[in-house]
């Protein structure tokens, strides 16, 4: 069952649910714009999905194999999880999409009831996987558990997809280098939006669920206009912005948002991949961007990293042998609220799985709840204020700071 933070509750009765969203037999996936913050292009919305309803800008926690790593449902419940992400590559490899589908889809076989985002796989067949070779047809590989020969195509990953079940799916695209040449870039974005053409035309559940197409271009200007143009035309549910935090700067993170959120559709949810920094999440919103999604939250905590309002906590260093306040007192999940910081340090030092659990659900917290009050900013018009405070107070203006 959803849980809502106080505020999400106000703004559904500020403004109440429309009926004909609810109930619309067609559209699986809807964008209603509550909100633009006067000073910035930042967005208040939500969106409606056959599994319930989320607000806006928001973050998904990653369940790459339907697990979100050391967390259960109830823990995700707990921190007012909205959407979740799984991977499509793993799950075909294994225990297999065909499985999955047998079992009722994704949703039952994780006991998760909310949304559910699947990626293509597309990104794992570049970084896992071994002797690819790409063509027009799709993407030969061997997979990275047993070596076995697979090929993915936009009409396996539909496949995939639509055994899966999640509400919203991804285009398979090329997953390219941000650096890579002007000709190799255009070639692939030609590629990926005929591949968008082949998804539409192999979804076979479209009425119950989403397919986002996926902007590419690297930091190319004219590139980023042709893929989302190209891709419009498709008329899809949604559209992501892909091939962005892969080692490029912050800056030019900003500067290709600057320019590809223009030619993104105004009542679609639009979808940064693959990003988590505080400062990240805000500057994106600030532009426009309604969704995203990290494994670093939960990849740091299992190492002993704690994102705090205050900034990064390694509880692993020996200060914290002896330190019995609370985790943080900021932060309102179970773990946070009753061990204190000789406890996690502990459980850490002495490989307890239980430590990894509450820094996991901790570090989802810190940013579920950064996402709730960047909300409340954009309704109350002080988003470049709340930016100012994030910052300091997390202590990206100290220098030489380590903020993961």
């Amino acid at each position: 069952m959803q849980q809502y933070s106080k505020f999400d509750q106000f703004l559904m009765e500020k403004y109440p649910l429309k009926e004909e969203y609810l109930n619309d037999p067609d559209r699986p996936v809807i964008y209603e714009l509550l909100h633009v913050e006067k000073h910035t292009g930042a967005r208040l919305g939500r969106i409606y999905t056959r599994h319930g309803i989320v607000h806006t800008p928001m973050f998904m926690p990653v369940g790459t194999q339907a697990s979100v790593k050391n967390v259960s449902p109830r823990d995700l419940e707990a921190i007012n999880t909205q959407f979740i992400l799984s991977n499509t590559y793993h799950l075909w490899v294994r225990p297999g999409d065909d499985l999955i589908a047998k079992a009722g889809g994704l949703h039952k076989f994780m006991q998760w009831n909310g949304p559910i985002l699947t990626d293509s796989g597309g990104f794992q067949v570049w970084s896992l996987a071994k002797n690819n070779k790409i063509s027009e047809e799709g993407v030969d590989f061997k997979n990275h558990v047993d070596g076995a020969s697979m090929f993915l195509s936009p009409e396996v990953a539909m496949r995939i997809q639509n055994n899966l079940g999640s509400d919203v799916m991804m285009q398979l695209d090329e997953a390219i280098p941000y650096f890579e040449t002007y000709d190799y870039v255009k070639n692939s974005v030609e590629r990926t939006t005929r591949w968008a053409k082949r998804a539409k035309i192999a979804h076979a559940r479209p009425n119950d669920q989403a397919l986002f197409g996926i902007i590419q271009g690297a930091g190319f200007k004219d590139l980023r206009r042709l893929s989302a143009e190209g891709l419009v035309d498709l008329d899809l549910p949604g559209y992501a912005v892909g091939g962005l935090s892969v080692g490029e700067s912050k800056e030019e993170m900003n500067r290709v948002l600057d320019f590809t959120v223009d030619w993104m559709p105004a009542d679609k949810p639009r979808y940064l991949m693959g990003v988590a920094a505080p400062d990240s999440l805000i500057d994106s919103a600030i532009r426009g961007i309604d969704m995203f999604d990290c494994v670093l939250p939960t990849r740091i905590a299992r190492n002993g990293s704690l994102m705090t309002k205050n900034g990064r906590i390694v509880i692993t260093n020996g200060r914290y042998k002896d330190d019995f306040s609370l985790i943080d007192a900021d932060t309102e999940d179970y773990g946070s609220q009753n061990f204190t910081k000789a406890y996690l340090h502990h459980l850490f030092k002495a490989n307890e799985l239980l430590g990894q659990n509450i820094a996991s659900v901790h570090n989802l917290r810190y940013l579920l709840k950064l996402m709730e009050e960047m909300r409340e900013a954009i309704y109350n018009d002080e988003l470049i204020e709340f930016r100012e405070q994030v910052l300091e107070d997390y202590g990206y203006n100290k220098p030489n700071a380590r903020l993961f």
